[in-house]
């Protein structure tokens, strides 16, 4: 605990570029909530974006943008457009590439994108409040003066900070690279918020065990030993997910590797900030009260 600034320092010099790019940039968001058309193709040789532009002016299709997978494979991204106009856009383009095959076609109209991107964010919103109720409902019987509301607040700072974390190194990607967001990165959040939380609750259980059986120490050190009698399992049980996740995003496949990206990511921020974020909170927090009352005391 006498390095919990250290830990906060390091947690804000990942925050600053992430938040900075969010608030510069934003997230790119993908069809799934803006609305519009997704295909996918591989053509027999390479196009050039000019070509592809001028076939779609020719059908009246409004290209938002194209992008290049590689194997003369290319994504792009359109105003709606229907079954007929995709098929009259393709053969156009084939007929100056040659052949193409279609690797998918989807449409989500702008009402669909809209309604799916309100449910998003009141899905974080609910979650985030069901877990402050679950834990201060779970840590009900920590010893006075300690209050559980305490134990759920600092558990969702904690969360917050790795959503954060999240969503600026997309909002990054986005920006340098054109990576969007999409339902799966929305899950991915989720997963990750329930990871965090997972962690969390491992070390504040074992807080409130010892508080009993450590009386006469301060809560810092209660929060010490408990920490060091829980890091090794937070590491292990984390660092087993990683490297699955490590082996998906070297060997799965395209449609999946932002989405494990974005997990990878969130349970290494979620390892860090249960054990060096959550805990050195809540004794920041209760070193705080106890300053407060000693000075009133006064």
């Amino acid at each position: 605990m006498k390095y919990k600034w250290l830990y906060f320092s390091i947690s804000l010099l990942i925050l600053i570029p992430g938040v900075f790019s969010l608030v510069r940039f934003g997230l790119k968001p993908s069809i799934d909530f803006t609305g519009g058309t997704l295909l996918e193709f591989q053509a027999n040789n390479a196009l050039s974006q000019d070509v592809i532009y001028e076939a779609a002016k020719k059908q009246n299709i409004e290209i938002s943008s194209i992008q290049t997978t590689g194997n003369d494979s290319y994504i792009i991204r359109m105003k709606p457009i229907d079954n007929d106009q995709n098929e009259r856009f393709k053969s156009e383009l084939a007929s100056v590439s040659g052949q193409l095959k279609e690797l998918s076609f989807q449409t989500v109209g702008p009402v669909v994108g809209k309604e799916l991107t309100q449910k998003a964010i009141l899905s974080v919103v609910i979650a985030s409040l069901a877990i402050i109720t679950y834990i201060a409902w779970s840590f009900r019987h920590v010893p006075k003066p300690y209050s559980s509301w305490k134990f759920g607040v600092s558990a969702v700072l904690a969360l917050v900070h790795d959503t954060l974390v999240v969503l600026g190194v997309f909002s990054v990607l986005g920006h340098l690279y054109g990576v969007e967001v999409d339902a799966l990165f929305v899950t991915a959040v989720l997963t990750i918020i329930g990871f965090s939380v997972h962690d969390t609750i491992v070390v504040f259980d074992r807080v409130r065990e010892n508080l009993p059986k450590m009386p006469k120490e301060s809560f810092s050190d209660v929060v010490d030993f408990s920490l060091t009698e829980t890091l090794v399992r937070s590491l292990n049980t984390s660092l087993t997910v990683v490297l699955t996740l490590v082996a998906l995003l070297l060997f799965g496949g395209e449609s999946t590797r932002w989405f494990v990206l974005a997990l990878l990511v969130g349970i290494v921020s979620g390892t860090f900030s249960s054990i060096f974020n959550a805990a050195p909170l809540l004794v920041l927090w209760e070193q705080k009260k106890s300053l407060h009352a000693s000075v009133k005391d006064k």
